[in-house]
This record gives C-alpha cells, sequence and structure tokens, in this order.
C-alpha cells in the first residue's frame, strides 16, 4: 500500500517538475493548474519526509535525493502507462479483417508495440499492418486499400476519410554536436553549412519548404535526402544542418551523442500525427486504436523526448478529443 500523500498524480506532477524545472510547463503536461502543481509537489515531499526539488533555484533542480526516487518513479510511470495502452483494445475478435498502415517514424519503438497488442486483440482476424512514408500511406488509404492509416496531416478534410488528431509534432533544428556554442546565434549555423533537405516528394519536405517561402529565406539547393537516417549521420558528420521533428529526432537515436537539437529560429511551425479511417467504418474501433496509440506516443516517445529536451514540453504533445 502507498503510505498517505503519495499518489499516482504527485508522482506525474514529479516528473514533469523534474523534467522541465517549470511549475507552468509542468502543468502544461499533466494538465493541471499552476497552484495545483504546487499543491501535489508540497504533498508528496510531505509524504516522503525530504525535498525532491530546490526549491530556491529557477529553474527547479532535483535533489540528490529526488534523482534517486525520480529513476524509480520512472519505471514505474512507464510500466502503468504501458500497461494503460495494452488495456485501452480490449475487444476487436469480431473484426474478421484488418489492415492498418503507419508511418515509418513509429518504426523503432511504438510500431512493434502497437502490432503486439492488436494482435493479441485480434484472435479471429486476419490482420495486415505495413509502415511506409506518409504520401504512401495517405495514398493506400484513398485507394482503400487499408481499413485504418497513422500518417502526417495534409489539413485536407476528405467526406470519405475519417481523422482522429493524435500528436502535435513541431519542428527543430538538428545541428553537428558543439558546433553552436549560443542558440542565440543559429544565424551563424545558418550561413556557414549547407540545409540538408529531405526528398522533395515527401510531405515533411513539402510542408517545411512550404514554411521557409513564408518565411521568405531562400538556402542553396545542394542536398536531398531521401532517407531520414541518412539526413541524420550526414548532420552527425557535420555535414550540415536540417529541419526535422522530435519524432524524426527519436528515431534516430544512435545520433544522439553527435548531434544538437534546437527550436526553431524562424518561426515556429508544427504539423499533426493523426489516425485516419474509412468514413463509412464503425467509429468504436479507430477511437480505441486512436487512443491506444495516444498513450503509446506519451509513453514511448513523448516523454523520453522531454526527458532529454525539457524546452519541448508543451510542444510536442498529445492531441486530445
Amino acid at each position: 500500500m502507498l503510505m498517505k500523500g503519495v499518489t499516482l498524480r504527485g508522482l506525474e506532477v514529479f516528473e514533469a517538475l523534474a523534467k522541465t524545472g517549470s511549475v507552468a510547463q509542468a502543468a502544461a503536461l499533466t494538465g493541471l493548474s499552476q497552484p495545483a502543481v504546487s499543491q501535489q509537489l508540497r504533498n508528496l515531499e510531505k509524504a516522503l519526509g525530504s525535498d525532491l526539488v530546490d526549491h530556491g533555484r529557477r529553474p527547479m533542480l532535483v535533489t540528490t535525493a529526488g534523482r534517486n526516487f525520480l529513476s524509480r518513479t520512472e519505471v514505474v510511470l512507464s510500466e502503468l502507462r504501458l500497461a494503460q495502452s495494452e488495456l485501452t483494445v480490449m475487444d476487436l475478435t469480431h473484426l474478421t479483417t484488418l489492415s492498418i498502415g503507419l508511418i515509418d517514424d513509429f518504426d523503432n519503438n511504438l510500431t512493434p508495440r502497437l502490432a503486439t497488442i492488436l494482435a493479441d486483440s485480434l484472435t479471429q482476424c486476419r490482420f495486415k499492418m505495413i509502415t511506409a512514408s506518409s504520401h504512401d500511406i495517405s495514398r493506400a488509404m484513398a485507394a482503400r486499400e487499408l481499413h485504418i492509416a497513422v500518417a502526417a496531416s495534409t489539413g485536407e478534410l476528405r467526406e470519405e476519410i475519417a481523422e482522429y488528431p493524435l500528436v502535435r509534432d513541431p519542428f527543430i533544428l538538428v545541428a553537428p554536436k558543439g558546433l553552436l556554442k549560443d542558440p542565440s546565434r543559429q544565424s551563424d549555423l545558418l550561413s556557414d553549412l549547407p540545409l540538408l533537405r529531405y526528398g522533395r516528394e515527401q510531405l515533411i519536405s513539402q510542408q517545411i519548404e512550404a514554411h521557409l517561402a513564408r518565411q521568405k529565406l531562400v538556402f542553396e539547393e545542394r542536398f536531398e535526402i531521401g532517407s531520414h537516417l541518412a539526413l541524420m549521420a550526414m548532420v552527425a558528420r557535420r555535414i550540415g544542418w536540417a529541419v526535422t521533428t522530435p519524432l524524426g529526432y527519436m528515431r534516430a537515436a544512435r545520433f544522439h551523442t553527435q548531434i544538437d537539437a534546437f527550436a526553431l529560429p524562424f518561426g515556429s511551425f508544427s504539423r499533426s500525427i493523426s489516425l485516419f479511417a474509412a468514413a463509412d467504418w464503425a467509429d468504436r474501433v479507430p477511437r480505441d486504436v486512436a487512443q491506444t496509440m495516444r498513450h503509446l506516443v506519451q509513453s514511448q516517445i513523448i516523454a523520453p523526448a522531454i526527458s532529454q529536451l525539457p524546452w519541448l514540453a508543451g510542444q510536442l504533445q498529445v492531441i486530445e478529443e
């Protein structure tokens, strides 16, 4: 039994404060008011009989006792979130066939977990799952080759397809490790190294190019890379810099020791990742799968991303219906 004053909400608040160092950002992450965040932390510290953060510092810093407690807290919360996601899609036994497509941004961590959750629920079903680019996923959805698809949204409304928003994924700048000492002087980097672009046929490339055009920014066209990991490898090798998103950054974990990530210096903007389903499909199945996706994205991608890049708090987030 948990001691009085130790609650799951309190643990979530402490985790958010430890990552962000800010009551305001912790409130944004947890959906609580700032006074409620402060009260939850006070209750937790009182129950444990120890200060978990240094209240006299801004941003707040975790104490030694807090670091020890945080390591166990993160494990507990991660397991609870995964358990919650696995319980969300409970009964799909009535389906005889299901085909689903997901963008390859999720290949590393989320797609394998979703596949096992769905397979456990689809006991009498012919099940097909593919991963591809957003454009390819959208084309397959439009051709009715898929029942459900998860891809970047174009913002286009289509009568025959229902959309369930999942994640707000802001665009960020990635640069070679240590090259940019002062984030406020990112303009120096932009003039010294070339922009590494995604392949023009990709939706993410078209979204980035449209934003650069709105900002009236023109960069030399030297590199156009179709592979996301190849593009991140080139940044790591100090060949250039790139515009990507936190989902892309987290997918390139093997290069994290060789690249830095920053807020975009020329006008913030973001993309939305959504679940799409044929409008004539029963609404319950897409909603159940969408909610499972939200839980998985939060535990497998958003929480680790904010842990590495606390300034993403409030920007990279699940979109709740």
